[in-house]
């Protein structure tokens, strides 16, 4: 146990985890050059589509005569659930910085996840190299975060392999081994699972105390069901078997496991015969900030459906749903997301893993609401909400944010927060040049598109990080559209009364582009309770019915126009307006 080395890799998003880890396995020849590719451990084709980590990638690499187990985490804000995760199963973590931007929001809340998980830190400033590399001016910042000696900061570009020897000597040297007892009894944490389809169910755990082999019978702790440990194995690029694993190391199980249900992310594994006493404590259980309507475009489809996010949940354990049905799509499910993002790589990887055509209704956030009769309830989608008359308040979630940006950047950053209904409560400048602002701000109003907005007032230079803060009460009015009198479930939401105005005008506007043309008019009308606040008409197509009437007297061409109106009429009533995906997605991205 004393040659085994735990790590994870955390850092801000594009701050180099995933180029530095594979200069780490390029050095450890864990991987041929023939296999090597740019960001080798992430496998998912959205990864290197958008150049991130989604995934949190474990794998083994011998470098001298000790064993080094690395888990690669992703940076950004909405798969924090993933460090969380990968952080429980380590020892040490290099904390890397880029030295053209420095610190960022996101470097700050994962130090302080592993710093509460007792972890090593190792200091690491990457892409020295840049003639942008603001070395000695990064060096100050992180040695003012750690409160470390100059050092102790390694300097390294992960691009070129400069200085990534070091790195290693310094996990050898500065991480401690694992501790834990190799005769107790059997004690392993899972930390993450996938799906394969020839042989069910694959575990990652990290095996705190006691020794498994090949052949045992196993029990998970939470669901107390037995298995037999048909393979075990550690994971170097593929899976490679083993006869036994013992404490300290990091590996996986098959056991023939084929329903979702019975593996947990943070379960513990044990023996059957020689049980431990209690399980290990896992990881808190995540809580969604973002809610929204995933529908099968085919009714049909509503169990593959279920399935297939069962499947994905094994391998994304921060993805909550439970089943809801609405008039206008059928059955679905309410999905819990930990962000925006979050939100469309997994609407991505369903349709991409499982293909699976899928509508997506518009994001919410959970609300409280007080009654007039004391009770009080969780309000998840506008169809949820009761009726004004008997809501006494609303109090819905507010957030704790933080943004770091360059001084230059702060009156735009803190007009778009402002009108955010944002609460301004702390400024801080960290350097010279750069400045962090704390804000209060309504989760609701966060959800849409505020992250977009702060990349491109800051021109990418701001980085923002937030963590649940209560709630407070709030007004807030269900804003629904109407078609032809008739409300759209998927299209109604819940929104401040001050800007229910301006959302309802922009939506009608919007959906009078995207809707087509029928042969009768079309009423888009955006309506709080009974009040109408907006309408658009999309006009009929109509056919020259007086064509053929040259010459004569007007009542002939009055006739056809009157039979022609009473056919439109008789069409109202009985036409059906089908709602393109294109709108549903266009609403969401409204300006």
């Amino acid at each position: 146990m004393k040659n085994i080395r735990n790590f994870c890799i955390i850092a801000h998003i594009d701050h180099g985890k995933s180029t530095l880890a594979d200069r780490l396995l390029e050095t450890t020849q864990t991987v041929s050059q023939r296999d090597m590719q740019a960001q080798v451990l992430d496998d998912m084709d959205l990864e290197k589509e958008r150049g991130i980590t989604i995934k949190s990638h474990a794998i083994q690499m011998n470098y001298k005569e000790y064993v080094l187990n690395l888990i690669d985490t992703p940076g950004h804000v909405d798969f924090s659930y993933e460090v969380s995760r990968s952080i429980a199963a380590c020892e040490g973590a290099l904390l890397v910085v880029d030295a053209t931007q420095g610190i960022q929001a996101q470097t700050i809340s994962n130090l302080y996840l592993a710093l509460e998980n007792d972890l090593e830190i190792i200091p690491v400033m990457n892409k020295i190299d840049l003639d942008s590399a603001m070395v000695e001016e990064v060096a100050d910042e992180i040695m003012d975060l750690l409160g470390c000696g100059r050092d102790e900061i390694l300097s390294v570009s992960a691009k070129t392999g400069v200085g990534v020897p070091a790195v290693l000597d310094a996990i050898v040297d500065r991480i401690p081994a694992p501790k834990g007892d190799e005769n107790a009894p059997l004690q392993a944490l899972v930390f993450d699972s996938v799906f394969n389809p020839f042989r069910g169910i694959i575990s990652y755990f990290r095996i705190m105390n006691g020794s498994i082999h090949t052949n045992d019978w196993v029990k998970f702790v939470s669901t107390n069901k037995d298995y037999h440990a048909d393979e075990i194995g550690v994971l170097r690029l593929n899976m490679e078997p083993r006869k036994v694993l013992k404490a300290g190391d990091v590996g996986y199980i098959i056991s023939g496991i084929k329903t979702s249900s019975e593996v947990r992310v943070g379960d513990t594994i044990t023996h059957v015969e020689n049980a431990c006493d209690k399980a290990i404590e896992g990881f808190e259980s995540v809580k969604p900030m973002v809610f929204a309507g995933v529908y099968p475009v085919d009714t049909d489809d509503y169990e593959e459906l279920r399935a297939s996010i069962e499947k994905l949940q094994l391998n994304d354990a921060s993805l909550t749903f439970e089943p809801e049905s609405s008039l206008a799509l059928g059955f679905g499910f309410r999905c819990g997301f930990l962000g925006l993002l979050h939100m469309e790589i997994v609407q991505e990887r369903l349709e991409r893993e499982f293909n699976m055509d899928v509508i997506t209704t518009v994001p919410n956030v959970q609300y409280k609401v007080k009654l007039t009769n004391g009770t009080e309830l969780d309000v998840y989608n506008p169809s949820g909400m009761p009726e004004p008359n008997n809501i006494a308040e609303v109090y819905e979630p507010y957030i704790h944010a933080q943004i770091i940006t360059k001084a230059d950047y702060i009156g735009p950053v803190i007009k778009l927060c402002m009108d955010k209904r944002g609460i301004l409560k702390n400024q801080t400048y960290l350097t010279t040049e750069r400045i962090e602002i704390t804000f209060d701000l309504p989760l609701g109003e966060v959800v849409f598109d505020f992250y977009d907005k702060l990349k491109s007032i800051s021109r990418g230079y701001a980085s923002f990080d937030y963590y649940l803060n209560g709630y407070q009460p709030s007004k807030l009015v269900k804003l629904e559209i109407l078609l032809n009198g008739d409300p759209v479930d998927a299209l109604s939401t819940l929104t401040y009364v001050d800007n229910a105005y301006g959302i309802g005008r922009r939506m009608c506007e919007k959906l009078k582009d995207l809707i087509p043309r029928q042969q009768f008019d079309v009423a888009i009308q955006a309506a709080i309770g009974s009040k109408i606040i907006a309408r658009e008409t999309v006009r009929q197509v109509r056919k020259d019915v007086t064509a053929k009437c040259y010459g004569g007297d007007i009542t002939r061409k009055r006739k056809l126009l009157e039979k022609q109106k009473e056919g439109k009429k008789r069409m109202r009533q009985v036409g059906n307006v089908e709602v393109p995906q294109s709108a549903f997605l266009a609403v969401l991205k409204l300006d």
